[in-house]
């Protein structure tokens, strides 16, 4: 059972970073990016869905 939430730990670690960085790449303030990085960072699981439905798209 360790070995399975370590996992999943992981997969949400390289999820929020990949929702960090596409953040600081999109076209929105920096307002925004600072207040999306702050909720990823304080509530990640939370903060990764809510980052997928509302977070700003990508900027390429």
């Amino acid at each position: 059972m360790i070995e399975i939430s370590g996992l999943l730990g992981l997969v949400l670690l390289v999820l929020v970073i990949w929702a960090i960085v596409s953040t600081v790449q999109s076209n929105a303030s920096t307002a925004a990016k600072v207040i999306w990085i702050v909720i990823l960072v304080l509530l990640p699981l939370l903060g990764f869905i809510l980052w997928l439905i509302f977070g700003p798209r990508s900027g390429r």
